[in-house]
């Protein structure tokens, strides 16, 4: 394997890249503001990054229709932990490690909101009854006690033209997920049709 030239220190690396501006070194707060309730509120999407106690890190997506994030208070949110494939990652890590970072995404948006703090798996039923979704309750929730909040610069949205359809690749060229996932599982008798009816059940019977 090639040996690269690597940078070890804070130091090097400010000495490389520089030092963040005025309005980027005080645009931080601690608490969900109007402002960052209103984005939250407009947000179908957020990444959710952990890591376990030996620092594995995950990062994995929620979603759901806009407003799916409660937002208890100034210093709290809860995410609403819709049914997915078991593996239970994040949540997982977190027993371990309660540090999570988010970052809340609008479409059509290029700035993100990013929320880091204190994460707890809460079962809590009347709380969670709240958060009802085409009449099922979540079994648990990620509640967040929130140290920092601040938006996040446009650049890599608007280098990467994410949300511009005329850069969208044509459907026929993107990865085939199911051929994907059975040549990673090389399971007996499960091949690229199996894992697609899989999937569509899934996606058709089990979002809730």
């Amino acid at each position: 394997m090639t040996d690269y030239q690597s940078i070890e220190t804070e130091a090097e690396l400010r000495e490389l890249l520089g030092y963040p501006g005025e309005l980027v070194q005080h645009k931080v707060i601690g608490i969900i503001d109007e402002h960052c309730r209103r984005f939250i509120a407009q947000s179908p999407i957020l990444m959710l990054a952990t890591s376990d106690q030996e620092g594995h890190a995950d990062v994995s997506p929620r979603g759901d229709a806009p407003g799916f994030v409660l937002v208890l208070d100034e210093h709290r949110l809860v995410i609403p932990e819709r049914p997915g494939n078991r593996r239970m990652d994040s949540l997982i890590n977190l027993l371990s490690n309660p540090r999570a970072g988010l970052i809340f995404m609008i479409p059509g948006l290029e700035e993100t909101l990013r929320v880091n703090g204190r994460a707890t798996v809460i079962r809590d039923e009347q709380l969670l009854r709240s958060m009802e979704a085409h009449g099922r309750t979540p079994l648990v929730g990620i509640m967040i006690e929130v140290e920092e909040c601040y938006t996040h610069c446009a650049k890599a949205f608007k280098r990467s033209r994410l949300w511009n359809p005329e850069s969208w690749p044509a459907k026929e060229s993107l990865p085939d997920i199911p051929e994907m996932i059975a040549d990673h599982v090389k399971l007996p008798g499960i091949g690229a049709e199996q894992v697609k009816t899989s999937l569509h059940e899934s996606y058709t019977k089990r979002l809730y």
